[in-house]
């Protein structure tokens, strides 16, 4: 790892395609921050085996943070640094934020059976009967249901009411329940604004000082992420409380040039 001032947390879903299709202008801004020694941390609510095929096809070879804010997972070696709670999840050393499997399938149980609301979760179904009711393709589908830490879920039929009876029990207990597109994810004791203070100081430690942290996702869609880094910035508006003399907005500046003149949508 390189020595740096500032760390970059990209919401990256809106701009890379699990099976790593990428969206234009995306990877020419991950060169210009490469090429300047700037880390970016892919942050996803997908799970480390659907990320693999994506980073293994870009070239991501720095941290990520998935589920939504479960874990920081490590490619081998980064930091040469160790801490308490870290643990070995597949490829990756991991600092787990929420509680791991099986807590959410119980916790889930337990709500649907506290409420008397029908849910099904996706790690019951069948291959075939997941990839039909997630519109992914049987791989892809197997893939999902591999998470280290969150329950895919959806309501059976729950009326509107039902379904606030189901939240707001959940929202009583250190629980997390997000909606994604069609389904529910719902986790045991999940971060993102966690996960990054625990990456940052990893990044701090290695470096021997703070490294700034920006924030980048799409309006509407990554508010947790920006609001937890000390700057941040949407493809869609400039940066926030940024001074233009900052250094960070000069290392930024080609990015920025090149996005606007060829069209991709990634202001800064």
């Amino acid at each position: 790892m390189q020595r740096t001032s500032i760390v970059v947390y990209c919401a990256v879903d809106a701009f890379v395609a699990s099976r790593g299709n990428i969206k234009p202008g995306f990877e020419e801004f991950s060169n210009e921050l490469e090429h300047a020694g700037v880390p970016i941390v892919w942050v996803t609510n997908r799970s480390r085996t659907q990320l693999d095929e994506a980073r293994r096809k870009f070239g991501h070879n720095h941290p990520f943070i998935a589920e939504g804010g479960c874990g920081v997972y490590l490619p081998e070696d980064y930091f040469h640094l160790r801490a308490s709670k870290m643990v070995r999840l597949g490829r990756f050393v991991c600092v787990p934020i929420a509680a791991a499997q099986p807590a959410a399938s119980e916790a889930l149980e337990f709500f649907a059976q506290e409420t008397g609301v029908s849910i099904v979760s996706l790690r019951s179904l069948s291959p075939r009967e997941f990839a039909q009711n997630s519109g992914l393709r049987p791989r892809e589908a197997e893939l999902a249901r591999q998470r280290d830490f969150e329950e895919l879920f959806f309501f059976a039929g729950a009326a509107e009411k039902d379904l606030d009876r189901f939240l707001t029990h959940a929202q009583r207990s250190k629980v997390q329940v997000r909606q994604r597109g069609a389904f529910w994810s719902l986790a045991v004791g999940s971060s993102l604004g966690q996960c990054l203070r625990d990456l940052s100081s990893l990044y701090d430690r290695a470096i021997h000082v703070h490294a700034t942290t920006f924030g980048l996702g799409l309006p509407d869609d990554s508010d947790e992420l920006l609001a937890a880094c000390d700057r941040a910035f949407s493809s869609a508006n400039r940066a926030k409380s940024l001074p233009r003399d900052d250094p960070a907005r000069r290392k930024f500046a080609r990015s920025r040039s090149r996005d606007q003149t060829s069209g991709h949508n990634f202001e800064l």
